[in-house]
């Protein structure tokens, strides 16, 4: 029985279901599809204008201290024109895209170019013209201003996830595919809202049956009914899954229908977790062909990755390590047993390794697991109360401080600051053909699974975010990953 009738309309009991799940028309608020966007976008051309200002005027005077004279007049004139200028070359370069707010690397890669573009601008201007500009000024006041507006551009992407997360500066969405891949990106959009999504309805090859939903969303119609269906839910994006049934032809007529009222087409491969810097786009034959680069997992990258990993270590060691025998007295004085955990890890291509620990449970930890009960699922042994944990371990655990003593294994090599979570080598005996991936690069200290969850994170999703790591790895996504897990950790979220 199909969701729609032969002209189109739903009926009665469908049309209830979608107003239920709160579908909104093009025009409306309710923070879906509205016209937040404009909004957003006044709010980061202020954002940029106000932070630009301070950074040329604080470059200014760290350039012109004291009074304004004569001589630095003309930088008075450029750093009250460059505000202007910077928003306009942001512009230039798409950094007020839509397509860019909310997540990705993209946006920040803009303000980038911009504050490139603008340098570059000024010293051949100053060039061409054979006008004398202070280069002390220009090499402080606009990366000053560039690095102001990152973190600008960084707090107003944090506020609008926070809106998201309430169902907020939400666009509507009609998922088209099969019934397994669309059950998954529904639960994946719902676990990370942050991508600005809400499914409202989903097209299956068959069409509905009676009443049918997929995790809560109804099915409303058939491949072919998909603009149907938009038009029907006032949805504003639609996600194509890969399947043999939306071939060119087909893809290309949906486009075609889509294109008049301005809907946004999104086309999924048949890739999983396979980010951008590793897929492009070449035409051959007049096809266009998606690329799929193998994974860096050797070569000269890793190796600047490793020499950056124990420079780190030993710099952090040194700076913690007053920290570190604080954290150590504490451990001693409170609880009887050893200071530090050692236990036994698997590390990179299936070799063992010692890791170290500062010691959060009572010296016979491992006598008393016999007894309890796990609440986790696959492999992992977790209780969010156990009853084996100090009151000191506790706080330790809360803020991740029991692992400061894994830098050792940093700088030993053992490790990595950033990589997948060092499993126990009974899980590694457990582990399917897929999981052993995870193998492929040494574990680290904290990644994806840390700052999505820590604890709360299912086993699945664990090693989900461990392959995706595997797969994606780049030093800008470590350096990501280690600014993410500051703020987890200073949170407390998710640790037990």
């Amino acid at each position: 029985m199909n969701g729609l009738d032969s002209d189109h309309t739903p009926r009665p009991g469908q049309a209830a279901r979608v107003v239920s799940m709160g579908a909104v028309g093009p025009g409306s608020g309710h923070g879906r599809d509205g016209d937040w966007t404009t909004g957003y976008v006044a709010t980061a051309v202020v954002c940029d204008f106000l932070v630009v200002s301070a950074g040329t005027l604080l470059g200014f005077f760290l350039r012109f201290p004291g009074t304004p004279h004569e001589n630095s007049m003309p930088y008075v004139v450029l750093s009250v024109a460059l505000p202007f200028l910077w928003v306009g070359v942001l512009a230039f370069v798409g950094a007020y895209d839509r397509g860019v707010f909310g997540e990705g690397s993209e946006e920040y890669r803009r303000v980038f170019r911009a504050g490139f573009v603008l340098v570059a601008s000024i010293a051949i201007g100053a060039y061409a013209l054979k006008m004398d500009v202070a280069r002390g000024y220009v090499i402080t006041a606009l990366p000053l201003a560039t690095l102001l507006d990152f973190l600008c551009r960084y707090l107003l992407r944090k506020g609008l996830h926070r809106m998201r997360a309430r169902g907020r500066c939400m666009r509507t969405a009609v998922v088209v595919g099969h019934a397994p891949a669309s059950r998954e990106l529904v639960r994946q959009l719902r676990r990370e809202p942050y991508h600005g999504l809400d499914v409202v309805a989903v097209c299956l090859p068959h069409g509905p049956l009676e009443h049918e939903e997929l995790d809560g969303v109804p099915v409303l119609g058939d491949f072919a009914q998909a603009n149907d269906v938009v038009k029907l839910t006032g949805a504003r994006t639609v996600a194509v899954l890969a399947c043999p049934e939306m071939d060119a032809v087909a893809l290309r007529r949906l486009a075609w229908k889509l294109e008049s009222d301005d809907v946004e087409l999104c086309v999924a491969p048949a890739l999983m977790d396979v980010a951008g810097p590793r897929i492009s786009i070449r035409p051959v034959a007049g096809l266009p062909l998606l690329h799929v680069e193998h994974p860096e997992l050797s070569g000269t990258r890793r190796t600047f990755k490793s020499l950056f990993d124990r420079t780190v270590a030993l710099l952090l060691l040194a700076v913690a390590a007053p920290v570190m025998l604080a954290i150590a007295g504490c451990v001693g004085a409170t609880s009887r047993g050893p200071v530090f955990f050692r236990q036994v890890r698997v590390g990179k291509d299936g070799r063992t390794f010692v890791v170290y620990k500062f010691r959060t449970m009572v010296a016979e930890a491992e006598r008393l697991r016999p007894a309890l009960v796990s609440e986790g699922d696959g492999l992992l042994f977790k209780i969010r109360r156990d009853p084996r944990i100090t009151p000191v371990g506790s706080w330790l655990r809360k803020y991740s401080l029991d692992e400061l003593p894994q830098l050792l294994n940093v700088l030993k090599g053992d490790m990595s600051l950033v990589g997948p979570r060092p499993p126990l080598p009974e899980e590694v005996r457990s582990f399917p053909a897929d999981v052993r991936r995870r193998l492929a690069v040494k574990p680290g200290m904290t990644g994806l699974w840390q700052v999505s969850g820590r604890s709360d994170l299912s086993w699945e999703d664990s090693v989900r975010l461990d392959l995706r790591y595997v797969e994606n790895w780049t030093l800008a996504m470590d350096l990501q990953i280690i600014w993410r897990t500051v703020a987890t950790v200073v949170r407390g979220d998710g640790a037990y």
